[in-house]
């Protein structure tokens, strides 16, 4: 499979690590009251959907950036690739 890097093009997907579910990106608030089941949640009940989602990778064997990766998990069809911090910052400033 071959994931196109923003910044540095065509990559195979081998040079990466898979994490999971983009979601993670958004990590629990740990001062809040019921912080311990939040962080239960967020570590440990994930779904496992079929189809397109969104799939965080990290680039080990390149930049060491991390790539939000929008894939059909049935066909591998890779739709959007982008950086996480791009879509972090997008997320804050849109609060």
């Amino acid at each position: 499979m071959i994931i196109n890097h923003p910044l540095l093009g065509p990559r195979d997907a081998s040079e990466f690590i898979y994490l999971g579910d983009a979601s993670l990106i958004d990590r629990p608030d740990w001062n809040s009251e019921n912080a311990a089941q939040q962080f239960y949640e967020y570590l440990y009940l994930r779904d496992n959907p079929a189809g397109t989602i969104r799939e965080l990778w990290f680039h080990e064997y390149g930049d060491r950036s991390w790539l939000v990766v929008t894939r059909n998990t049935l066909t591998h069809e890779i739709v959007n690739v982008e950086l996480a911090r791009d879509i972090d910052r997008e997320e804050k400033h849109s609060r």
